[in-house]
């Protein structure tokens, strides 16, 4: 499948995600024929007859040839997935209902005022600075339930 295609069926996250475990299986490939790479040179090592050391050269032979193609694999389909990804420029998200109330901050919440006060504390005397900050932030929370009540009309 060519780039364009899949990134037009799958979408980019798809694709990506397809690519990484496409390449990570082969990953696997590789690790796999080096273990019958090794399985395959201890067979070498004993000695046999002339029909059973040319099965293990060609069983040596069978697995570096595929460990080298699944390695050499493996990282062109790494390497193209991130040179893909770094070039993406994807659209922001549309918040859900859900990430609109959690992402919103209540400017004076607790911690809203002490970042306040944080602020605004200067060198010479923080402890007033911290005082007018979090008097601030109470007049604000007053005032602002004060309006929420007018309205409601209670």
């Amino acid at each position: 499948m060519h780039l364009a295609e899949g990134l037009q069926r799958l979408g980019f996250r798809k694709w990506y995600e397809r690519q990484l475990l496409q390449s990570h299986a082969h990953l696997v490939l590789t690790i796999l024929s080096t273990l019958g790479l090794m399985g395959a040179l201890e067979a070498a090592s004993k000695f046999h007859s002339w029909q059973d050391q040319l099965t293990d050269a060609l069983a040596l032979l069978a697995s570096a040839a595929i460990g080298l193609w699944s390695l050499r694999r493996y990282l062109y389909l790494l390497k193209h997935a991130e040179y893909v990804a770094h070039q993406a420029r994807c659209r922001p998200a549309r918040p859900t209902h859900a990430s609109r109330w959690s992402a919103r901050r209540k400017p004076d919440s607790p911690s809203a005022c002490a970042a306040a006060s944080a602020s605004t504390a200067g060198p010479s005397r923080p402890d007033l600075a911290a005082g007018q900050a979090q008097n601030q932030c109470a007049t604000s929370i007053a005032m602002k339930l004060s309006t929420k009540l007018e309205a409601s009309g209670t």
